[in-house]
């Protein structure tokens, strides 16, 4: 006999639609459409109200029923990311040499230069879905990454972290890099 093991329900918001079929999930709201698949787990999907969807794994060990908590916060990652959209602030860290960056016309790639005072120009291209731009505003050597999935626009930021990591030197005494300021959504709640 099946025993449930691991439940975890989740309430779409009114404005957003969920499509899930053979664990192939699509999140379709106003910012846009993501989709994932998640077909590595074994879990089962039921549609129990027109906006509540219940996941279950079924007779599982520890490390199995862990994968379904997983599973409903990237979906919901996914619904704030189609309602709120994602957007990562990053701050230049220089002590001597100015870090000059230059975003390509399409806010698809990043070029940095006189890093530490090297010649090398490093480029970072983002990944899909996310554009960056320089900050309007006060704040100068900053730059903003913005998505609708998390996973990308994270993922792009580090890639520009790692493009700047100190290489050779002691890093207690050289702190220059581009690193992650604040985090937050493009469309601020009231």
């Amino acid at each position: 006999m099946k025993t449930i093991s691991q439940e975890k329900e989740i309430i779409v918001p009114d404005n957003v639609t969920v499509e899930i079929k053979a664990r192939q999930v699509r999140v379709k709201g106003p910012r846009g459409t993501l989709q994932k698949a998640f077909n590595h787990v074994d879990f089962e999907c039921t549609k129990v109200g027109p906006k509540k969807y219940v996941f279950r794994v079924w007779s599982a060990g520890r490390k199995h029923s862990a994968c379904i908590r997983t599973i409903t916060s990237r979906i919901e990652n996914m619904i704030t990311g189609v309602t709120k959209g994602y957007e990562y602030k990053m701050r230049f860290v220089y002590a001597h040499f100015p870090i000059n960056v230059n975003i390509s016309d399409d806010a698809k790639n990043v070029e940095v230069r006189n890093f530490v005072g090297q010649k090398v120009i490093m480029k970072v291209p983002m990944l899909e879905g996310v554009t960056v731009a320089h900050t309007t505003g006060g704040q100068k050597d900053e730059i903003v990454l913005v998505g609708n999935d998390v996973e990308m626009v994270s993922q792009s930021a580090a890639q520009i972290q790692q493009a700047t990591r100190v290489r050779n030197k002691d890093i207690r005494k050289f702190l220059d890099g581009i690193y992650v300021s604040e985090k937050g959504h493009i469309v601020k709640d009231l």
